[in-house]
């Protein structure tokens, strides 16, 4: 029998690495998978689980028409930090974000990355 997809939902890296510190809790032997993910997390991922629902929470706040969950999943894993960044990043989906939008999302990711140091 094939599982079946009751939903999907977007996760950032931030929550992608605090899942598989649960599975790591849980299973004694994690699959050779889970290691390298793992490691890709370590590498690259730079904030902290409460640090990514801030910034969450923090572009959700601007209510920008377009942007769902799956963009702002996103632009918290690559934290683009120039507008030309931002651009390059929703280029990937048919989404379309005025200039105003993407000079605010980008000003909350630079306050965000400063208040983080």
């Amino acid at each position: 029998m094939e599982p079946k997809i009751v939903s999907q939902t977007p996760l950032s890296l931030v929550e992608l690495k605090q899942e598989i510190e649960r599975i790591r809790q849980r299973e004694k032997e994690p699959s050779i998978r889970i290691t390298r993910t793992e490691d890709y997390l370590n590498a690259f991922v730079e904030l902290s689980p409460e640090q990514g629902k801030e910034l969450h929470a923090a572009i959700s706040k601007l209510a920008v028409n377009r942007l769902k969950d799956e963009h702002i999943c996103k632009i918290i894993d690559l934290l683009p930090r120039t507008p030309a960044e931002l651009k390059l990043i929703m280029q990937g989906y048919a989404v379309s974000l005025t200039s105003d939008a993407i000079g605010k999302i980008v000003e909350i990711v630079n306050e965000f990355l400063e208040k983080k140091k």
